[in-house]
């Protein structure tokens, strides 16, 4: 029985990897689970499964969820200190990261340091600090397997094959909700239409990142890490029916594909069972019924922020990890304070082009221009807010 942490329980990808508990009882034990504030919900999930630890990242609500889980000998934790403690606890086997942004990465780095092998369904972990994560996974022998469809597709595709074999990876994306919306239209955009996404159902974050394609700039920069490949390598390829979840060319030509149906349950359990494969209680693909794949190239013009994610790709140091933290924060900007939709890209194009960046950073090195960069975005926000008046 493989023994599992999870961090960010109550969001859509650790709701899912609890379903996939469920489903193989016999398969897996949850040992802790970290959250940010859905105390309810946290609370809920640590009375069903029974942890030995739990973690909430707002510390303010750790009294209400010790109250909450009086008499059940759990222990709470709180803050991120907390969440890292627990990424660190020495009764997992595996920890599952399905924290969004900048705040997975130190707990990501416990995790491997104590050992443990990662499920990563977080993009931010490696987009900051690529370099320092996996050389850190190397030093202890430690597997991270992606969680995020389009890279465990690949991961998938290259099981048995060897990196001198490859000769280019092949990102897909469904395009988006804006993927047939004209570009002189996205100034009129309401927050609505930027959040209907057509194919899956995720968090806010990420579906604002799907919007503006700026998941798939992450992606490119996710992708050379985890692949330890050049960008040069690394293509987007826009694929609506979202069927085909990533593809592999060698270098005699001949291309594997991974599909599936679109459900996060299916690379989440794979991640966890790898190198093995079990029973699913999702329904099987139906080729026939989908009739066609079709496949475009991407639009950069329109979509300004899949060049970002080459640039800061190809420059590295500490230019993804800003390009990263301008996205969340306006990103967050976006959704809480209604930053127009065409300002998003605006300010991130103006906060990369003028950072020094810091060529192989240290750990502090890359907080800290994690910090700069969201000092940036408040600056121009301000500026914005100024000439509204």
């Amino acid at each position: 029985m493989k023994r599992i942490a999870v961090l960010g329980s109550t969001g859509s990808i650790g709701v899912n990897t609890l379903n996939v508990v469920q489903d193989h009882p016999e398969e897996f034990e949850v040992v802790g689970l970290a959250a940010g504030g859905r105390i309810d919900l946290l609370a809920e999930q640590a009375k069903r499964f029974r942890p030995k630890q739990v973690a909430v990242r707002e510390s303010a609500k750790a009294k209400q969820l010790e109250q909450a889980l009086s008499g059940t000998g759990i222990r709470v934790l709180a803050g991120e200190e907390g969440v890292a403690e627990l990424a660190a606890m020495p009764q997992a086997d595996m920890v599952i990261v399905a924290i969004t942004g900048a705040a997975a990465l130190k707990p990501t780095l416990a995790a491997i340091e104590k050992g443990h092998a990662v499920g990563l369904a977080n993009k931010e972990t490696l987009v900051m600090a690529g370099e320092l994560v996996m050389e850190a996974a190397r030093r202890r022998n430690v597997s991270v397997i992606p969680i995020d469809s389009e890279h465990s597709a690949i991961f998938q595709c290259l099981h048995g094959h060897s990196r001198q074999e490859i000769r280019r990876i092949l990102l897909t994306s469904s395009g988006g909700p804006l993927k047939d919306v004209p570009l002189e239209s996205f100034g009129r955009l309401t927050k609505v239409e930027v959040m209907n996404h057509p194919r899956w159902k995720m968090g806010p974050k990420i579906t604002v990142d799907s919007a503006t394609m700026m998941n798939k700039g992450l992606e490119v920069i996710e992708a050379r890490w985890l692949f330890d490949l050049p960008v040069d390598k690394i293509e987007i390829l826009i694929h609506p029916e979202a069927i085909v979840h990533s593809m592999v060319e060698f270098i005699d030509g001949s291309i594997l594909a991974q599909l599936g149906i679109t459900d996060m349950r299916l690379p989440i359990q794979y991640a966890m069972t790898y190198p093995r494969r079990l029973s699913s209680t999702l329904p099987p693909l139906d080729l026939v019924e989908m009739k066609q794949l079709t496949f475009e190239a991407p639009n950069p013009k329109k979509f300004p922020c899949l060049g970002f994610g080459y640039e800061a790709s190809q420059a590295g140091g500490t230019l993804p990890a800003v390009l990263n933290a301008a996205n969340e924060a306006c990103v967050t900007n976006f959704l809480q304070d209604g930053l127009p939709f065409t300002r998003i890209s605006e300010i991130i194009g103006k906060v990369i082009g003028t950072h020094r960046r810091v060529a192989h950073p240290r750990l502090e090195e890359i907080l800290q221009a994690d910090g700069w960069a969201r000092e940036q975005v408040e600056s121009e926000l301000k500026v914005r807010a100024g000439s509204a008046r």
